[in-house]
């Protein structure tokens, strides 16, 4: 038997019943472990630290974990984990609930400035989003824009479509549904009644009921036993009266003991109740007081469990790396769905505004004259108010004013579209075709990597085979295809597969040294303040030109997901290409020059507090303490594309782009426009690669100009 990796609808509502008993445990700190573990460390007044894990990757679960068993915190917190802190910090937990008998949670956090709900979904990809008492997304892990339901930040959240819920179905309810069914009583149970293939199979056991009875031979007494163990099972759920039990395969008589967990054999469930299919397949139970003390220990030994290989096979698992190449072809269907849907979303608001011309041109022409005599937007919104309430059909119909934006959100035929104030019908409409576009090319981009996808899966699947046949040297066919990947000839592919990420440094200058060190810089005097007062931490390095009018540039001592540190050494290569960074992207390139000077400092002697009698603009610093002078250092930029892990242009001085990037184009001051020269570096960059449609996907001219220097330039050679 697998062991269980997700909860079940039976689990979550026993769970719920437990977690309720920790109403009133104060939240302390909040961590995001990769991109699918959320760890709530809170402080309960009589049980003391209270530690609470919602994952929703692979393994899909929540409960209360016990303190020497939570991961080591993960270091600098990204940005989801640091609006749940903000949020969170000092709120009482007030509740949880499930929602209807799906795998749903609803957590809810009080504070006196704000109610904070977090909804766990333990279904399908999985997905955690964070609302306010309204159930308005805050944030959300994963983004979902379907035809059924939206779950994206700023909007509404909007559960599944609710299922029966078969713990408070009445009898005349349960008849007509097991009547409807055309198959045999546990899979009517298991699909029809919501339960699921195990509480399907022990409620036909504990009523007496053959499970492989066709549903046209149950009669009145199969019904009324049947429907007699669903309300005692419901009963038990209810009042809390569990017997937990984690369920163990029995170990082999060759198997030593656990020597951490003093078990033998391997973990394959955790109930809230004995369950007697799992004794009829001869499972050993193990007893436990709490159901979530219980999962606490089933999940922790099949983590230890996973974690070791098997010592008595040198056969590569190939049904797990298969297993896995299929739920990414999954994943991506479901991407390539979701992109559709989003694409044609985006056609029906812009044809809708068409559908209501007269209507929005009448409120963005009312908007734009009030601005044209300076009416403040308050007052705009103000008079929009006054005519709703008068009952004007345009007035009506706007649902948001958002002065700093410049925009005005619109609701007609039940659909809200934001609008850009400045402009007209059609260029509001433009701007949703050119979006529907834009989310299309991601589809194209989704199709190339599922072909790429399906590709590996069926050179496994030869792999397997002939392991299976008895072909010899099946690490030497591992080593090759290992060998394989790394002299890969990109720019001779016909179709390179399209991997995207977004990384949160993307908005700023970046590159990453030849050591593999993080250097970001302000493109602006906003970022330039952002990156001093936010991300700049103990063991960074600071560069800035001597020259006025550069950009700050910050050399990271460590990732993000770790913690920060002043005793990390930092190779003299990185900090000569951060240096080379910082003098590229400043005035000295704009001038023409080809060398300046840079000085360097550590993060500590950075300061946004002036001396006495100073003043600091926006974006300045002081810097307080001896500097480290690099003189003449040469201006150099690259561009680059980057094939592995991730598609995307990269950028910056071209000893660090050499390497990651399969093919580069160096440029030097020059009197060429960045945008001419984008356009001039793309086109080489098509002509380099046999698949131009991926060039033209990921490395557009607008994408390229981001990366180059301010003021003129020209390639090198030219």
């Amino acid at each position: 038997m697998d062991p269980k990796r997700e909860l079940t609808s039976v689990d979550l509502a026993a769970l719920v019943r437990e977690l309720g008993g920790y109403e009133g445990a104060k939240v302390d700190k909040v961590y995001l472990y990769g991109d699918d573990l959320v760890r709530l460390k809170m402080r309960d007044f009589e049980r003391g630290r209270v530690e609470l894990l919602l994952e929703v990757g692979e393994i899909k679960r929540a409960h209360i974990v016990a303190p020497e068993r939570v991961p080591d915190a993960p270091g600098r917190p990204p940005q989801f984990a640091k609006m749940l802190r903000n949020r969170l910090s000092g709120a009482d937990f007030a509740g949880v609930e499930q929602f209807e008998f799906d795998r749903i949670l609803e957590f809810v956090f009080e504070r006196e400035d704000a109610t904070t709900r977090i909804i766990v979904e333990l279904f399908g990809q999985g997905n955690v989003a964070v609302t306010d008492a309204e159930y308005e997304v805050v944030d959300c892990l994963e983004t979902v824009r379907l035809k059924s339901r939206t779950v994206a930040p700023g909007s509404r959240y909007e559960f599944p479509d609710s299922r029966l819920n078969p713990l408070s179905v009445s009898r005349e309810r349960f008849d007509r549904e097991m009547d409807a069914s055309d198959t045999d009583v546990v899979r009517t149970l298991a699909t029809q009644l919501n339960f699921g293939g195990l509480y399907a199979e022990e409620l036909c056991t504990r009523a007496g009921v053959e499970k492989a009875l066709d549903i046209a031979d149950a009669g009145e007494a199969e019904y009324e036993r049947l429907y007699g163990a669903v309300e005692r099972l419901a009963i038990d759920l209810r009042t809390g009266a569990f017997d937990p039990r984690v369920y163990v395969e029995p170990a082999d008589d060759g198997d030593a003991d656990d020597e951490e967990t003093g078990a033998t054999g391997r973990v394959v469930d955790a109930t809230p109740f004995p369950l007697d299919e799992h004794e009829a397949a001869d499972l050993e139970p193990e007893v436990y007081e709490d159901f979530t003390e219980a999962l606490d220990e089933y999940f922790f030994r099949l983590d230890v469990a996973d974690d070791e290989p098997d010592p008595g096979s040198q056969r590569p698992d190939f049904e797990e790396r298969i297993a896995k190449h299929e739920r990414i072809i999954e994943q991506q269907r479901g991407a390539i769905e979701g992109f559709e849907e989003e694409a044609e979303r985006e056609r029906e608001r812009a044809e809708l505004l068409y559908a209501n011309y007269g209507l929005v041109d009448e409120i963005l022409s009312t908007v734009r004259g009030a601005r044209e005599r300076d009416r403040p937007w308050d007052e705009i919104a103000a008079r929009f108010e006054e005519g709703a309430e008068r009952e004007i059909a345009a007035a009506e119909a706007v649902v948001d004013v958002d002065g700093e934006a410049g925009t005005v959100t619109v609701e007609v035929d039940g659909e809200r579209i934001p609008l850009d104030a400045r402009h007209g019908v059609e260029k509001n409409a433009d701007r949703l075709y050119t979006e529907a576009k834009r989310i299309e090319s991601k589809k194209e981009g989704a199709l190339a990597a599922i072909e790429d996808t399906r590709e590996e899966l069926a050179e496994l699947e030869r792999r397997r085979e002939e392991w299976e046949a008895g072909a010899d040297g099946g690490e030497a066919a591992d080593a090759a295809d290992a060998d394989e990947r790394a002299d890969r000839d990109w720019l001779a592919m016909r179709s390179v597969p399209i991997r995207e990420n977004e990384p949160w440094y993307d908005r700023f200058r970046w590159f990453h040294t030849s050591d593999d060190f993080l250097v970001i810089g302000g493109r602006n005097a906003d970022q330039n303040e952002e990156l001093v007062k936010k991300y700049l931490e103990p063991g960074d390095r600071v560069f800035h030109t001597q020259a006025h009018g550069g950009p700050v540039t910050v050399l990271k001592a460590t990732d993000p997901s770790e913690a920060s540190s002043s005793d990390i050494e930092i190779p003299e290569t990185s900090v000569e290409e951060a240096a080379q960074f910082a003098v590229s992207y400043a005035s000295v390139w704009k001038d023409g020059r080809y060398a300046g000077d840079v000085y360097e400092v550590d993060a500590g002697q950075v300061s946004k507090t002036p001396e006495s009698g100073e003043y600091l603009e926006k974006g300045g610093f002081a810097i307080r303490g001896d500097r480290t002078y690099h003189r003449d250092t040469p201006v150099g930029v690259a561009v680059g594309i980057q094939c592995e892990p991730w598609t995307r242009v990269i950028g910056g001085p071209p000893s660090a782009i050499d390497g990651p990037a399969v093919t580069t184009i160096e440029v030097e001051p020059g009197r060429y426009a960045q945008g001419d020269v984008a356009k001039r570096i793309y086109r080489e960059f098509r002509e380099r690669f046999a698949d131009e449609s991926f060039v033209r996907k990921i490395a557009s001219p607008d994408r390229i100009q981001h990366f180059l220097p301010p003021g003129g330039s020209r390639i090198n050679g030219d």
